[in-house]
C-alpha cells in the first residue's frame, strides 16, 4: 500500500502516474508513467507544508496552475478532468496570494493543497504539454527548479499557442472571474494570460533563464520534442524550429 502526504501544493504527485528521472550523465530529465505510482491514499494536511517559504510556495503553486491549465487546454480532456482544472485553477487564484503573503494561513494552505490535488487528478489522466517538455529539458541540463521553470514558462508558451487555445483560456478566465460573458474569446484569453504575467512579477519570478545558454538551444529543442510528440495531447503540434522560437523568449540577451 502506498500512502503519500504532500509537503508541498504544486506536483500533485500524491495523485498521479508520474514521476521524473535524471540522467546524470546526460542531464536529461525523463517523464515516466506507471499505473503502479498512483498512491492508494493521499493525506491532504497542511501543517507540513507551513514551512515553505514564501517564493518556493509560489513557484510549486503555479506548479500546480500549469497541470491544471495544460491538462485543460489539451485534446485529451474529459468531463471529469475538465471540472478538476477548472477547480483547481480557480483555488489557486483565489489563494496562492494569500500563502504567499502568510504562510501561516491553515485554510489557504488546504485550500492550495486540495487545488494541487484536483490539478494532478486532471493531468494524469489528460497529461501536460509544451510548458513541461520545455521545462524538464531546462531543469535537467542545468538543475532549475521544475516549478521555476513552469512558472517561468507559462505565459510564454500560452502565448505562442496563439488562438488554438482562446476559446478554453476564455472558458477558464469565465469560471474564474477573470473576464465577462459577453467578451470575446481572444480578449478571455489575453486577461487570462495577463494574470499569470502579473502572478509572476508579484512573486518576483522573472521572465528569462540566466543559466540558459544560446548554444543550447537546439539541443533542448529536440529534447522537449521527442518528450512531447506523441505523448502529450498539445493543442497545436509544434517542431524543434517553433520549440526553438519559445527559448529565444526565454534567454537572456
Amino acid at each position: 500500500m502506498l500512502i503519500c502526504v504532500p509537503t508541498t501544493a504544486g506536483t500533485g504527485s500524491e495523485t498521479t502516474l508520474a514521476a521524473v528521472i535524471v540522467d546524470s550523465k546526460t542531464r536529461h530529465k525523463y517523464a515516466i508513467n506507471d499505473f503502479n505510482l498512483i498512491p492508494d491514499y493521499a493525506v491532504l494536511d497542511p501543517k507540513p507544508t507551513l514551512s515553505l517559504p514564501p517564493f518556493i510556495t509560489a513557484c510549486t503553486g503555479m506548479d500546480a496552475l500549469t497541470h491544471a491549465i495544460e491538462a485543460y487546454i489539451g485534446n485529451s480532456t474529459t468531463k471529469k478532468t475538465r471540472a478538476y482544472a477548472l477547480k483547481a485553477t480557480k483555488l489557486i487564484f483565489e489563494n496562492i496570494y494569500k500563502v504567499y503573503e502568510d504562510g501561516n494561513d491553515l485554510e489557504a494552505r488546504s485550500n492550495m493543497l486540495d487545488a494541487a490535488y484536483y490539478a494532478g487528478h486532471a493531468f494524469t489522466v489528460s497529461y501536460v504539454g509544451y510548458v513541461h517538455a520545455i521545462a524538464h529539458s531546462l531543469g535537467g541540463k542545468y538543475n532549475i527548479a521544475h516549478g521555476l521553470a513552469n512558472a517561468t514558462l507559462l505565459d510564454v508558451v500560452l502565448k505562442q499557442y496563439g488562438e488554438s487555445v482562446y476559446k478554453k483560456l476564455y472558458e477558464m478566465a469565465l469560471y474564474c472571474g477573470i473576464c465577462n460573458a459577453n467578451d470575446s474569446y481572444k480578449v478571455g484569453a489575453e486577461r487570462f494570460i495577463e494574470q499569470i504575467t502579473l502572478m509572476k512579477k508579484y512573486f518576483g519570478i522573472s521572465s528569462t533563464f540566466s543559466e540558459l545558454k544560446k548554444s543550447d538551444i537546439h539541443e533542448l529543442a529536440i529534447y522537449a520534442d521527442h518528450e512531447a510528440n506523441p505523448l502529450y495531447p498539445v493543442p497545436v503540434l509544434w517542431g524543434v524550429k517553433e520549440l526553438e522560437k519559445v527559448y529565444d523568449f526565454v534567454v537572456e540577451d
